[in-house]
């Protein structure tokens, strides 16, 4: 997922010693492959730092250091690692579930003709790659890591479309997009039923109950953050005590956010106007914006009309997702992909059993079955569907997209790196197997992304649409 673009502010107005320090940052945050770099540098350092001299402290740092939480009675303490994992990537999630939301709602989804194609696209595309690990790993205690290979990284595959500029379609972007976020909703559906072994009950219906409370301040209208931010932490500590992963939190949240205007984009404009007008005539007198009474309560009534023009799903959403991107997803990477290619330690990450090399780990079912399953599994399963779809009459890809485009997007499909190592981290307490999951996931998802490349890289470029039409391809 990538920052929203947008113009730089610090191009209005006068420029400030700031600005000339923020402005190289604020040109990679609008680059739209910048969220897969930064995840990618974080991916690179785990590894190196994993595989140090320094390794150790890797170790104590994200699995050994201690964060607490306490008021009164209640105490809450894990490690830096599984405050990571269980509570930043509920926001993680929770900017997912907008995703879907708005996708369902004003999106690509919204068409049932033309969701049927991605949905049925990311079906396949997660079947198979599930049914083939569990080939490799039928009868052995590893075979519940199926759901290692089944989701797609939207911020690394869309990150090498980025990369590819105008060599690739726009449609093609949106039609991979649309898919991943079907594969990230999938694989929340496998995370809730098929990741949690004990329930309670009691904490469950907590949170169910909290989700409704939530649910009703929609309905009557409530459309500050801050209402649904603390009753959110409510919902996320209550699936912590019920024993279905916390960061499901996220996503039964977003569904509660208010996707509605408040006034529509006339009225916006009617009310802006007269608003400026008198904004114009009120300082004919050389007063400053500041000290003028009239124009400063202008500038609050345009405020809240921009506030009533936009969703509170949009503006959570566009404030949400460069926290996500710069921040959240790349410790999450820092924190889990420090694996040593020596062996599995007491975490799976440094030092240990150098029986359970990188060559064992990758030889092994774990290893053979999420690399199969991600190279080879997903683009077979997102092909097959799709043709599948389209034969059926279910559904139509865009003229715009040929045969090539569509194979190395579907090898794209293949880069499974953020959900992949989430999913890994639920499905296998021991060590080694989790050090050769997050050897697979990574190696796979490089080579993934590699042949998707360069299938797309060597093609023609998309042609410019002629009078507003798509070209013949």
């Amino acid at each position: 997922m990538a920052a929203p673009s947008g113009f730089d502010p610090s191009t209005i107005g006068r420029r400030q010693p700031i600005d000339v320090v923020l402005h190289p940052f604020r040109r990679f945050m609008r680059f739209e492959a910048a969220g897969g770099i930064m995840l990618l540098v974080a991916t690179a350092i785990a590894l190196v730092w994993a595989n140090s001299p320094y390794a150790q402290s890797y170790l104590d740092l994200w699995h050994h250091t201690k964060f607490t939480i306490g008021l009164g009675g209640f105490e809450l303490s894990k490690d830096l690692v599984h405050w990571i994992n269980d509570l930043l990537m509920a926001v993680f999630f929770l900017v997912v579930g907008l995703e879907i939301k708005r996708e369902m709602l004003v999106g690509e989804l919204a068409s049932p003709k033309r969701a049927a194609v991605p949905i049925i696209a990311a079906i396949g595309g997660m079947v198979v790659p599930g049914a083939i690990y569990a080939l490799f790993n039928l009868g052995q205690p590893t075979f519940r890591g199926w759901g290692v290979p089944m989701a797609t990284d939207i911020a690394f595959a869309l990150g090498v479309l980025a990369i590819l500029g105008r060599r690739v379609p726009l449609s093609l972007r949106v039609f991979l997009a649309s898919l991943a976020i079907i594969d990230d909703l999938g694989a929340l559906l496998v995370i809730a039923i098929f990741y949690t072994d004990e329930i309670n009950m009691t904490a469950l219906l907590i949170a169910l109950a909290l989700v409704v409370v939530l649910a009703g301040h929609n309905a009557l209208g409530v459309r500050r953050a801050h209402p649904y931010a603390l009753i959110g932490l409510l919902v996320w500590y209550a699936l912590y005590e019920s024993g279905v992963h916390s960061t499901i939190a996220g996503v039964l949240v977003a569904m509660t956010i208010p996707a509605r205007t408040r006034i529509n984009g006339q009225e916006f404009l009617d009310a802006t106007r007269r608003r400026l007008d008198h904004f114009e005539r009120a300082g004919d007198h050389d007063e400053s914006v500041v000290t003028n009474v009239a124009q400063q309560a202008d500038l609050t009534i345009i405020e809240t009309l921009c506030q009533h023009v936009q969703t509170p799903l949009q503006r959570l959403e566009h404030s949400l997702v460069p926290w996500v991107s710069f921040l959240i997803v790349p410790i999450f990477a820092l924190a889990n992909a420090g694996v040593a290619f020596a062996g599995g330690g007491d975490h799976g990450e440094a030092g240990g059993d150098p029986a359970h090399s990188i060559t064992a780990g990758l030889t092994g079912g774990v290893g053979l079955g999420i690399a199969a399953g991600l190279v080879l599994g997903k683009p077979l399963g997102i092909a097959l569907a799709t043709w599948l779809a389209l034969r059926s009459g279910i559904g139509v890809l865009p003229p715009d997209i040929s045969r090539r485009h569509f194979l190395g997007m579907a090898c794209l499909g293949g880069i499974g790196f953020t959900m992949s190592l989430f999913i890994a981290q639920l499905a296998f307490i021991n060590p080694n197997d989790l050090a050769a999951a997050k050897i697979a996931v990574l190696g796979a998802s490089a080579i993934a992304g590699v042949i998707g490349f360069v299938i797309l890289r060597t093609g023609a470029p998309a042609p410019e649409p002629a009078n507003g039409s798509p070209s013949d391809r």
